[in-house]
């Protein structure tokens, strides 16, 4: 299932969510060369991008891997949330902060939207970190902190209608689902993968997903606070949820 839009309004530009995306570009552009060079992407991956080995100290001064010793240690956690190992990776993280990240941000303010987003990709970061303090494998993208976004518009926004992309071999359909069903689903995968699929195996950081998320869904209310937005949808919306359309 893929999250195509949500039937969910906001009352506020969301400047931040727009901000972050242009800069991710921007490091894509800038920094790793749009991918159109192997060798300047690697670099870009290796310096930037957070390796568990480095970050917790247990780095040979041979290190296996795609990477050698010398680049960023525990700051790599930060800087790989805005780096991509490619164009699809790259778009579908974008997608989805797009999607889930302009209604965190009207619940949430826009200043408080970058320090939310910052801080559940360096907790994501960290549980995939702690779950292979030794692996040689750079870690990079902004899956784990679009992953916190995904938790908090799930406690916003349980009941809203996301039209997800539903495809099983030929058949083909866009199904409106409520947020619960589609994020319950896809964390649902996340953990699945993590326990079948060896960490770093696929290729995939499923730790990452899967602290992110929970990073969200525990501290979208600390964000919000007391006397902040409430996030809450808009008058008749709830009565569209789950109406199907042709």
């Amino acid at each position: 299932m893929f999250p195509l839009r949500d039937d969910n309004p906001t009352t506020t530009f969301p400047v931040m969510t727009m901000l972050l995306i242009a800069a991710t570009i921007g490091v894509w552009w800038w920094v790793q060369g749009s991918g159109l060079s192997h060798p300047a992407l690697l670099e870009s991956i290796c310096r930037y991008g957070a390796i568990p080995m480095e970050v917790t100290g247990r780095a040979p001064d041979a290190m296996e891997g795609p990477c050698r010793p010398g680049g960023l240690a525990w700051e790599a956690v930060l800087t790989s949330i805005f780096l991509h190992a490619g164009w699809m990776h790259l778009i579908g993280n974008m997608w989805f902060l797009w999607i889930f990240g302009n209604n965190v941000e009207d619940a949430i303010g826009s200043v408080r939207m970058l320090a939310f987003y910052v801080l559940v990709g360096v907790l994501a970061g960290g549980a995939k970190i702690l779950s292979d303090p030794r692996s040689p494998l750079p870690m990079v993208g902004a899956s784990g902190a679009v992953s916190g976004v995904m938790g908090a518009y799930l406690v916003l926004h349980p009941r809203a209608r996301v039209d997800t992309l539903f495809f099983f071999f030929i058949f083909v359909r866009v199904v409106p689902l409520p947020a619960w069903v589609m994020l319950a689903y896809w964390m649902l995968i996340q953990i699945v993968a993590s326990t079948i699929t060896p960490e770093g195996g696929g290729g995939v950081a499923y730790m990452a997903h899967i602290g992110g998320f929970a990073a969200g869904l525990v501290l979208l209310p600390v964000f919000r606070g007391r006397g902040g937005p409430r996030g809450k949808a808009p008058p008749g919306h709830r009565r569209s949820v789950g109406r199907a359309r042709s």
